[in-house]
């Protein structure tokens, strides 16, 4: 049924439990024990899943040991009123026609009203040597096992908040546990179902029929703790409505069926916790309505469709070709698998949302696409900014960034609020070119670029990273100009040409080093930020720099210097007339060239090191 598929049955929510007892089907208490903290599903109604802050609402069923224990009392307080409202909630329910034994069980024992000392006697809540319980516990000692499982409020526990799931064992019944016993699940859904058809019913503006309205709406959406609601008000009474002027009664303002509105937002919630996107409270999710599997618009080419690149490393070391072709054709391929499944009719749903505030959550972003528009963005945005992209030592892949990359090689990582705004902002930005089509936009790539440019600034790994990512942005910018993924040896534009320069002065001082075993970064790294302001002042100094490693190669590996040198009077020898001498600042497109000039080096150091090696052991000297 629905709850094995991941979906809430109507009338029910899931909540963590901490605390699980078992009773025998005449109500008699067996055993208790503390649990790790599990989803539970349980019955609720449509106050206690939405309005259980300070008001007395109880669950039907599985509670709090403040409502289920008929002997806990709060300081000073005669009764337990959350006690009175359970049992009057599962009393009612009982002697309906819609009752079910193990609730009949259930409530045989609370009215025991021994289920605190019953609790205590099992060692499950700690008490102290006048069995009151305890609330705080010395941190350095070894925490009761149901304190493992709370969390402290300012070093406070509440044990009267242990959510108590039940077990009813009677023989012959293959299902104790009430959480998962379809038949008492059914028998809750019969029983709030009658108590529907007894409410006053209007209009329901979602399916146009006549229904018993929801005055609570559920909440929930992105986790356990998410209090937001996507449908609210703060005005419950008819008369609040009425004076506005606009309306007669309060269901007028929004009319949605009780049913309705907890089967959307059931599946919404099944939605986002199977593929949704989540950018701290931010969640983008997308679906097809038929319920076939579509690929995810916001994850990078390498989670996706796992593309292997094995070959296209390959192809780079051994050809001129763009490795660019190599990637769009297979990633042809597994578009072509998903436009088979998809066909070109079936709607496509993309759907975001973010809250401002913790009760109130609204749609930022919403499109419905037919399966072929879907997908034909989705392949051209993964073709469009595909590059080399290096997030670590073992991941590594030729296509695009994920929409999260992005932000994060804008901005940096998000540690504080002010970030994380500016991870959102970027993130919603970007939906529209991803799902729309929409122009990149200009000042995101360009502070990416920016970051960067200041090498210094960067971890290595991060420099690294985020390299592929800034190369991404501004070859799917300018897309008009086919930049190839790999050397353009014929690309003649200046700023192209100073990236391929500095990609060669880093590699041949970076080679020197580590002849001589010296580990720090290189003057190109260094003044990389000052290169990209004031390339040809700035490449002046490196080159200076670049004598007394020059003459340290000339020594040990003269081969390899040999080849540098040509690689670059051959660059210099491209420079159009005055663009060399010319100090204006570089545009992205010198990191493309000197990304594409630092791998082709990275693949031919190996076969100047070979040569370099083979004459050394001809003449007897050390390489």
């Amino acid at each position: 049924m629905e709850a094995e598929s991941g979906l809430t049955p109507l009338y029910h929510m899931t909540q963590q439990a901490h605390i699980e007892i078992a009773l025998d089907g005449k109500g008699n208490f067996r055993r208790a024990c503390v649990i790790d903290r599990e989803n539970t599903i349980i019955p609720a109604t449509e106050q206690s899943a939405t309005a259980r802050t300070s008001a007395v609402v109880p669950h039907p069923l599985c509670d709090h040991v403040k409502y289920c224990a008929g002997d806990y009392k709060e300081t000073g307080d005669e009764g337990n009123e959350y006690f009175e409202a359970y049992r009057k909630q599962i009393q009612e329910w009982c002697e309906s026609t819609c009752s079910d034994p193990k609730a009949t069980a259930i409530l045989k024992y609370i009215e025991k009203q021994t289920l605190l000392r019953d609790l205590i006697k099992e060692g499950v809540m700690p008490v102290d040597s006048e069995k009151h319980l305890l609330r705080t516990w010395p941190s350095k000692e070894e925490k009761p096992p149901l304190f493992k499982q709370l969390t402290p409020d300012k070093g406070v526990y509440k044990p009267q908040n242990a959510l108590i799931r039940w077990r009813v064992e009677i023989p012959n019944d293959p299902v104790p546990e009430v959480w998962k016993d379809t038949n008492l699940q059914d028998a809750w859904i019969r029983f709030c179902t009658v108590k529907e058809e007894a409410k006053v019913v209007d209009l329901c503006m979602v399916t146009g029929i006549k229904a018993a309205l929801a005055t609570k709406h559920p909440n929930r959406l992105r986790g356990g703790k998410d209090n937001a609601k996507l449908i609210s008000n703060k005005k419950e009474e008819d008369s609040d409505f009425v004076y506005l002027g606009r309306f007669d009664r309060v269901s007028q303002a929004a009319g949605v069926a009780s049913q309705v509105s907890q089967k959307a937002h059931s599946a919404l919630q099944w939605l986002i916790k199977r593929q949704g996107f989540r950018n701290g409270d931010q969640v983008i999710v997308a679906w097809a309505t038929s319920g076939q599997e579509i690929p995810d618009p916001f994850r990078n080419s390498k989670d996706l469709f796992d593309i292997p690149i094995d070959n296209v490393e390959q192809d780079e070391r051994h050809s001129s070709t763009d490795v660019g072709q190599t990637f769009a054709l297979r990633l042809n391929k597994y578009i072509a698998g998903y436009r088979t499944v998809l066909g070109s009719s079936q709607d496509i749903v993309v759907m975001g949302l973010d809250s401002a505030s913790p009760g109130r959550m609204a749609i930022t972003y919403y499109r419905e696409l037919t399966g072929s528009e879907f997908l034909d963005r989705v392949e051209v945005w993964h073709k469009v900014f595909a590059w080399h992209q290096n997030y670590s030592k073992d991941l590594k892949f030729v296509g695009a960034p994920s929409p999260k990359d992005i932000a994060e090689a804008a901005y940096g990582r998000a540690k504080d609020d002010g970030l994380k705004k500016l991870h959102k902002a970027s993130v919603e930005r970007l939906l529209p070119c991803i799902i729309d089509g929409q122009y990149f936009p200009r000042d995101l790539m360009d502070t990416a670029i920016r970051r960067i440019c200041n090498r210094a600034g960067l971890d290595n790994w991060e420099f690294e990273k985020n390299l592929g990512i800034s190369c991404s942005l501004f070859r799917g910018y300018f897309k008009e100009r086919s930049y190839q993924m790999a050397l353009e040896r014929d690309r003649t534009a200046r700023d192209y040409l100073y990236g391929r320069l500095l990609a060669v002065a880093d590699h041949i001082e970076g080679r020197a080093l580590h002849i001589a075993g010296e580990k720090r970064e290189t003057s190109a790294a260094r003044l990389m930020q000052r290169f990209a302001d004031h390339p040809y002042s700035t490449w002046r100094n490196i080159e200076l720099s670049l004598v007394p490693y020059k003459n340290r190669l000339r020594t040990k590996r003269p081969l390899f210097l040999s080849e540098m040198e040509k690689q670059l009077d051959e660059i210099n020898g491209k420079f159009q007339s005055q663009d060399f001498v010319n100090d204006r600042r570089l545009s992205g497109e010198f990191l493309l060239g000197y990304h594409c000039q630092r791998q082709t080096l990275w693949n031919k150091t190996d076969a100047y090191e070979a040569g370099d090696n083979e004459g050394s052991d001809k003449t007897g000297e050390k390489p």
